[in-house]
Order: structure tokens, then C-alpha cells, then sequence
């Protein structure tokens, strides 16, 4: 529910209360005993108490049965009080164990048999039905609310710890291909380390330019482990990758297996495309390529937009379609990489991912990357 529970209880008690009130008016009308100031006082007590039902079920059961008990002895028209007791004893069946939710209908059926005899009904076998029908259909309510709910967080927790395996998997994906990415870097540090001192002295220039690669990697390098000391986890990184870290490069060539495939694609670039920091060049394809094998498996047919734009300081990547069936950028049950992966690639380079349906029909997922990110804690 969007309205809190205790706001919820609170509303529910002051519309009974209003009913009781004005239900009570019409008492002389029904041949029973005018309410006076006690009895409209209790009729009050009754139906307001409800707003603490969630907070203590059974405290508040007992006190508006005997309460309305009270109120019946005093000779008053029973129902005026009957919506507080119902809606009280529904509210234990609901939230406590059955042995407990027993007792209370059955003493609330009890208090309506007894509210019959103290008004002299001339249908008592219809008050007696009465007094088994109602607790029992409230019971049965109740035990059916209480398993929906039991079943409803039983769900949550399922896919909550779903999602937190989903996230570590990925997780634990991205650490690799970092792992990748600065064997790489350290390749190159080794070599024009190797180069620089071997024409330390006959090639001053060359060395010169030698150290200078080796600060640019070394720092690119250091910014990439920081990203993975976030995200690595205890995985195995056995059976790592060996071919090389795509980029936003090789997206035409996806785009183009796509097309070949049967799915109307195009790629747009705008600005002038430049080499990228290797993992913000990965973050940025693989949403992409996740995105598109979305489309493709859930939207298949559909006329599919990919652009990529290079801005000063951020590359924005957008993959927008105009299906008009079921949504393509869901996120998958299975495999991991849906759009937990992609929220977790952005996040780590501290871009921004948006997905969802387009007003004109379709379907988009957008991203935003800072082309210098920063790790992200």
C-alpha cells in the first residue's frame, strides 16, 4: 500500500466511527433504545480503538469485545458497535496464529448470541446463524489475507536475494575483464620500460617518450584497479577471456550481424569519435550489445536506433526502439546481465543509465558516461 499502515488504520477508524454515529440516529426508528451521551460515548470508544489494531491485534480485540459487551448491557442497539468488533477480530485472524484467531471469533460469536438475548429478538435461530456465520467468514478472510501476506515476503525475500546474486555475478564479470584490461597495461609498462633503458643513453628522445608512456599507462592502469578493488569479489577468474576487451569501435560490426540477422538497426555517431579509456570504452558496448540482444530476443522486428554521441567530457549512448509489444529492455530472469548489469557497469564509472517506455511508443535505454569517471565508492 502507498498510505502507510498506521495512517491506513487511522482513516478506516474514522469512517466507522462517522457510520456508528449516524447509524445510531436511526435506533428509535429500528424500535430500539435511543443512544444517550454513555451510549454514543461507547459507540466512539469502540470503533476508534480500531485505529491501533495493527499495533497490538489482540489488546485491541479484547477491548472492544468487552467494551461492546459493556455497550449492550447498557441496553443499546448492538450493531452500532458490531463493525468495531468485526473489524478488530478480522484484524487478529490476519496477523496472529490460528489458536489465538479461534478464541476471539469464538468469543465474538458468543458477545452477538448474547447481544440477541439482551434485545429480545424474535429470530433468534437467524441471530444464532448469525453468530457462527459471521466469525467464520471473518476467519476465512483473515487465514486467507494472513497466507497472501506470508507468501508476498516469502517473494520479496526470494527476489531480493536473487537480485543480490545477480549483482555479485555481474559483479564479479566486470572485476575480469578489468583483470584483462590491466594485464594489458602492465604489458606496456614492461616493454617501454624495457625500450627506455635500453636507449637510455644512445636515444635520449626515445627514452623520453618511452617514460612518458609508461606515466599515462601506469596512471590509467592505477584508476582501473581501483575500479576493480570495488567490485572484486572471491569468484574464480579461471577461464578469463584471452581475445581482447571490445569497444565502442567494434559496434558497427555488431550493428551489421544484427541487420544481417533481420532486425532493422541503424548507428548514428555524432562528434568526433576518439579513443576511450578501455573500461569506459567497455561499459559503453556492452550496454549497448545487452540492449540490442534485448531487443532482438523480445522485440524481434522492431526498427531499432543506436546512437552514440562524443561530447568533450562524457559519451552518451542511446539504443531506442519503437516496439509496441512486450517490454525489451526488461530485465532478464536469467543469465545475470540484464539491467542489474548494466545500472552496475554505470555506476562504476560513474555514469547515469535510464530505460524505460518512450512516450511515442517504444521502448529506450539510455547512458551516460564521463568520459574522465573517477572509481565510485
Amino acid at each position: 500500500m502507498r498510505i502507510r499502515p498506521v495512517a491506513a488504520d487511522v482513516f478506516i477508524a474514522l469512517a466507522q466511527t462517522c457510520v456508528a454515529v449516524l447509524l445510531g440516529q436511526e435506533a428509535a426508528r429500528q424500535g430500539q433504545q435511543p443512544l444517550d451521551v454513555l451510549g454514543y460515548t461507547l459507540a466512539v470508544i469502540i470503533n476508534m480503538a480500531c485505529a491501533f489494531r495493527s499495533r497490538a491485534p489482540v489488546g485491541v480485540c479484547a477491548f472492544v469485545i468487552a467494551t461492546w459487551t459493556l455497550y449492550i448491557s447498557l441496553g443499546n442497539w448492538p450493531v452500532v458497535g458490531s463493525y468495531g468488533a468485526m473489524i478488530a477480530g478480522y484484524t487478529v485472524t490476519a496477523t496472529r496464529p490460528a489458536r489465538v484467531s479461534v478464541s476471539c471469533m469464538t468469543v465474538l460469536g458468543l458477545v452477538w448470541l448474547f447481544a440477541g438475548f439482551r434485545t429480545g429478538s424474535d429470530a433468534m435461530p437467524s441471530v444464532a446463524v448469525q453468530a457462527l456465520a459471521v466469525p467464520a467468514v471473518l476467519w476465512r478472510f483473515g487465514r486467507v489475507a494472513r497466507r497472501s501476506t506470508e507468501l508476498a515476503d516469502q517473494l520479496a525475500k526470494e527476489q531480493e536475494a536473487r537480485a543480490k546474486r545477480e549483482v555479485a555475478e555481474e559483479r564479479g564479470r566486470i572485476a575480469r575483464e578489468l583483470h584483462d584490461i590491466i594485464a594489458h597495461h602492465m604489458s606496456v609498462i614492461s616493454v617501454q620500460s624495457g625500450l627506455a633503458r635500453f636507449v637510455f643513453e644512445s636515444d635520449p628522445p626515445t627514452a623520453r617518450g618511452a617514460l612518458g608512456t609508461i606515466s599515462a599507462t601506469s596512471q590509467e592502469a592505477l584508476e582501473e584497479l581501483r575500479r576493480m578493488l570495488h567490485v572484486l569479489r572471491a569468484e574464480d577468474l579461471d577461464g578469463e577471456p584471452s581475445a581482447p576487451m571490445p569497444g565502442l569501435s567494434r559496434l558497427s560490426d555488431t550493428v551489421e550481424r544484427l541487420r544481417a540477422g533481420g532486425l532493422p538497426v541503424e548507428l548514428r555517431v555524432e562528434g568526433e569519435a576518439r579513443p576511450l579509456a578501455p573500461g569506459v570504452d567497455l561499459c559503453a558496448y556492452r550496454v549497448a550489445q545487452e540492449a540490442l540482444t534485448n531487443v532482438l530476443k523480445h522485440a524481434p522486428g522492431a526498427r531499432t536506433t543506436v546512437e552514440v554521441c562524443y561530447e568533450r567530457n562524457h559519451v552518451a549512448l542511446a539504443v531506442v526502439n519503437d516496439s509496441t509489444g512486450a517490454n525489451p529492455v526488461r530485465n532478464r530472469s536469467g543469465g545475470g546481465h540484464g539491467l542489474i548489469g548494466m545500472r552496475e557497469r554505470a555506476k562504476l564509472y560513474g555514469g547515469t543509465i535510464s530505460t524505460g517506455p518512450r512516450s511515442g511508443g517504444g521502448f529506450a535505454v539510455r547512458l551516460l558516461l564521463p568520459t574522465s569517471a573517477q572509481p565510485t565508492a
